[in-house]
């Protein structure tokens, strides 16, 4: 199970890396689409949220 736990975090920390350099890129290429912009703000949120709660249950099950 830790190690499950120690795969999903490393897996959205990934994730939220991701889909910041994709909304970087979308910065520096200047497209200028501001749905695609909030979509990708979105979904760091999202993915960072999923990821610190899968850090804290993964840092309770290392202290029992």
């Amino acid at each position: 199970m830790i190690t499950f736990l120690t795969i999903l975090v490393g897996l959205t920390m990934l994730g939220v890396l991701g889909v910041l350099f994709a909304g970087m890129v979308g910065l520096v290429k200047g497209d200028g689409n501001p749905a695609r912009s909030n979509r990708l703000m979105r979904w760091r949120i999202i993915l960072q949220a999923a990821a610190l709660l899968l850090f804290a249950v993964l840092l309770t099950l290392l202290r029992s």
